[in-house]
């Protein structure tokens, strides 16, 4: 046999061998086949067994203990609910957070419910890390985002520091009706803080969500009536009855005759001599727009304010408030929506005095024949005049004396006026904030801008903007300037007394300002400035030079402590050539006056006006403040009607910037600054 044939046998056998071999194991085949299909089927079921568990974990016990803003946080609790993962315990957990009392205190929560176990508590912090008190602002940038961007919740979380939403839910003993409610309850929260997507806030244009949170002004007159339907409802709270959201807070508009604010707004050219403001009454009461080309602003929410506009802001912004009522049995205050600023402006020069008071008798004479009125007197009525409290506070019937009497009408001693500046001997006026050039619509507007005060880098160590007052003979505006000039390196000036008159120009006010530490506030025709409050908006750390400049003033806006936020240097030491300001503003150490710049930072939200077509999230504005301190007022005068006190009994009106802001009459080192009443400061 050929070698061919040899080979050709040896494959047909190993042919045959592998066929016989596969007929003796195709039994082995088939039983893997059999096994390999079990398998799959054990997959699909367990698959399908873990879908219908899913909503098991929102009714066991676990519980999500706080709800963080951060939406990678909730989706984290998202997963591990899913995949039905006991959490790990808290106790001994150190969670990074921004302010003490926000982890969950797991032994307290303990001893309130014992059957709440540390393993069934969930903690989600946001890592926010505030900004040291000892830490220099411009060393550590706080915002790296451009002006559109938004912020996130660290960043958000060194300005305000909000308490951390907590949710306790039941054991697995209670009620499904109790678990039930939650998860509702649960699921509203995480609503509020919505959108948790990253994704979400990339799907939607800078644009889209700039008109997304602009709360559309209600087109309202309060020469109409308002009815139910047009109320405000609050936002960003909890869904609670409505007879809780606003209890207490209610507000009632009376619907004046349109002669007592719109009529006065179509007269417009006629509220000044000198100025044309129907420019100043556009855009709700802001006037218009400031435009950004040098770089001192931000790109939204600033206008040319004119520091007279506050009747018309504070009305406007009236109509924003969450808590109208058309029933005044429901309300805690009554506001009058009388242009008393306004008015008495155009009568001021070259008018008799029949002329100047004709709008304010015809306004307490329509009041006192309201309903309204004679429930308390008009003690819980209310109404802004936006000048200073002199304006309408004339103590004689003398053509030559200044301004009209309605502060001293018996009607008006009963109702509360919010001025821009107050009387310190008289008790029915309270002094609110003059009105920037700021007035956002967002709470990150206000956000960005003290984080970039925060990082500012300033190169003087005080300045001042303003003009000698040659007039007044006890003025120390004079002695300021030269010690300003003499201190170059040291202080920089605005001069405002030139035919140029730069302090016309924002813009050249809040770059002098944003470029200072210090900024001298002295007394001017009046004990106030509006200048204290834009130095307040640029970070500038006011100096004041007589208490009634602001301490006596707004009780409601700023702090009790001045030393915190401000510098009191005596005028009479001043006007005696006494004091250095440079000298004694060095003397303050580093870490006091950094402590001090956060504090005029923090209180940036309480002086402006937010603009009065749109609200503002969660930060309380100047409006806001005021409209708190009049309910406060007017409560306590309730609460003295009826246990039989007169309201006004218990202190001479004359001491009444001491009761005010102490509460006492007792002798006080202010009472040189207060010893006569005067009109203006001379």
């Amino acid at each position: 046999m050929s070698h061919r044939q040899l080979i050709r046998a040896k494959h047909q056998m190993d042919k045959s061998n592998v066929i016989r071999k596969c007929r003796n194991h195709l039994w082995c085949v088939i039983f893997s086949s059999i096994l390999f299909w079990f398998f799959l089927f054990y997959i699909y079921s367990s698959d399908l067994t873990s879908r219908k568990n899913v909503v098991r974990p929102l009714q066991n016990d676990y519980s999500i203990g706080v709800l963080s803003q951060e939406p990678n946080s909730l989706r984290e609790t998202e997963n591990d609910s899913e995949t039905n993962t006991p959490p790990k315990s808290t106790e001994n957990r150190v969670q990074p957070n921004t302010e003490e009392g926000d982890l969950i205190n797991v032994q307290q929560l303990q001893k309130k419910d014992p059957e709440i176990k540390s393993s069934n508590i969930r903690t989600i912090a946001d890592e926010g890390q505030t900004l040291s008190e000892d830490a220099e602002p411009e060393i550590r940038p706080l915002l790296t985002k451009t002006e559109d961007q938004s912020l996130t919740t660290e960043e958000k979380v060194e300005l305000i520091h909000e308490p951390a939403i907590t949710e306790q839910v039941g054991n697995p003993q209670s009620t499904v009706e109790a678990r039930q409610l939650k998860r509702d309850e649960i699921q509203s929260a995480v609503s509020r803080l919505k959108p948790t997507s990253n994704d979400e806030e990339e799907e939607i244009p800078v644009e889209a969500r700039e008109e997304k949170n602009v709360v559309e002004p209600v087109n309202r007159t309060w020469s109409n009536p308002i009815s139910a339907k047009e109320k405000i409802e609050p936002v960003n709270q909890q869904s609670k009855p409505k007879s809780d959201m606003c209890s207490g807070r209610y507000v009632y508009v009376h619907r004046l005759p349109r002669q007592f604010n719109d009529d006065i707004l179509k007269e417009c050219r006629k509220i000044s001599m000198w100025t044309d403001m129907c420019r100043f009454t556009t855009n709700m009461g802001l006037g218009p727009p400031i435009g950004n080309s040098r770089g001192v602003f931000t790109n939204r929410g600033w206008y040319a304010t004119n520091q007279f506009a506050l009747d018309v802001i504070f009305s406007n912004r009236m109509k924003q408030y969450k808590c109208l009522t058309d029933d005044s049995s429901m309300a805690s205050a009554i506001f009058v929506p009388f242009y008393a600023g306004f008015d008495i402006s155009r009568y001021l020069w070259d008018f008799n005095i029949s002329m100047r008071d004709s709008a304010s008798l015809a306004l307490v004479k329509w009041l006192t024949r309201r309903p309204e009125w004679k429930v308390l007197g008009g003690r819980d009525h209310f109404l802004v005049a936006g000048r200073i409290s002199w304006d309408l506070n004339r103590l004689t019937d003398e053509e030559s004396d200044w301004g009209n009497k309605f502060l001293q009408l018996d009607e008006a001693k009963n109702m509360t006026t919010l001025v821009i500046e107050s009387s310190p001997w008289t008790g029915n006026d309270f002094a609110i904030p003059y009105p920037t050039y700021f007035h956002p619509s967002r709470d990150i507007e206000v956000f960005q801008w003290q984080n970039r005060m925060k990082r500012l880098k300033r190169r003087y160590l005080f300045s001042f903007a303003g003009a000698p007052r040659p007039g007044l003979s006890k003025s120390i505006r004079g002695q300021i300037i030269d010690q300003c000039l003499a201190s170059r390196r040291k202080c920089k000036m605005l001069e405002c007394y030139n035919k140029s008159n730069k302090c016309n120009n924002p813009s050249n006010v809040m770059k002098l300002f944003q470029s200072s530490i210090f900024c001298l506030q002295p007394s001017g025709d009046s004990y106030t400035r509006r200048s204290a409050f834009d130095s307040i908006l640029a970070g500038c750390i006011p100096v004041f030079f007589h208490p009634g400049s602001a301490y006596v003033q707004y009780i409601w806006h700023l702090p009790k402590n001045y030393t915190t936020y401000s510098v009191l240097i005596s005028e009479i030491e001043v006007r005696e050539g006494k004091v250095d300001i440079e000298k004694r503003l060095l003397r303050i150490p580093k870490v006091q006056v950094i402590a001090m710049r956060q504090q005029v930072i923090r209180l940036i939200p309480k002086v402006i006006y937010a603009d009065p077509r749109s609200r503002l999230e969660t930060l309380e504005d100047a409006f806001d403040l005021a409209v708190q301190g009049v309910i406060k007022k007017v409560d306590r005068a309730r609460k003295a009607i009826r246990d039989g006190v007169d309201p006004d009994a218990g202190y001479a009106e004359a001491n009444s910037w001491k009761y005010n802001l102490f509460g006492t009459e007792a002798p006080h080192e202010w009472d040189p600054f207060f010893s006569k009443p005067k009109r203006t400061i001379s």
